[in-house]
């Protein structure tokens, strides 16, 4: 059995961290993560107690640097899926410019992405 959506982008948003990791649902493993918590990234961020948009902008680089490392920028033609609402509401309201930051890092590094619609009937539908 097949699962459209292969390649999915997953956060974790606590006060203190970030982590972001894209797994791969065919085989249960993640194939690519980038978060606070790894010294590269911590001792070059000033979160101090707490992480902002700009640390998570930075784990969106990182992590799409390490995809293109993978071979993954394109997730195998069909793209990396991101289910924005999702996400926001799992990690609440205040911390959506946490996740747009993510995603627009992961855009702009050139990552192809799939943007979820709001209904739930399966479709997706890719962001240009």
């Amino acid at each position: 059995m097949t699962v459209l959506k292969r390649y999915v982008l997953r956060l974790f948003i606590s006060l203190k961290y970030i982590t972001a990791n894209v797994v791969d649902r065919n085989n249960g493993r993640i194939v690519a993560t980038a978060s606070t918590v790894e010294h590269t990234l911590k001792n070059t961020l000033e979160c101090g107690r707490s992480c902002n948009a700009k640390a998570a902008a930075v784990v969106g680089e990182v992590l799409a640097m390490r995809l293109k490392v993978e071979g993954l920028e394109q997730g195998q033609g069909r793209g990396i899926h991101v289910d924005v609402n999702k996400e926001i509401e799992k990690k609440g309201f205040k911390n959506r410019t946490k996740v747009w930051a993510v995603v627009n890092a992961l855009k702009s590094g050139g990552i192809k992405l799939v943007l979820a619609d709001d209904d739930d009937n399966g479709t997706s539908r890719p962001s240009y």
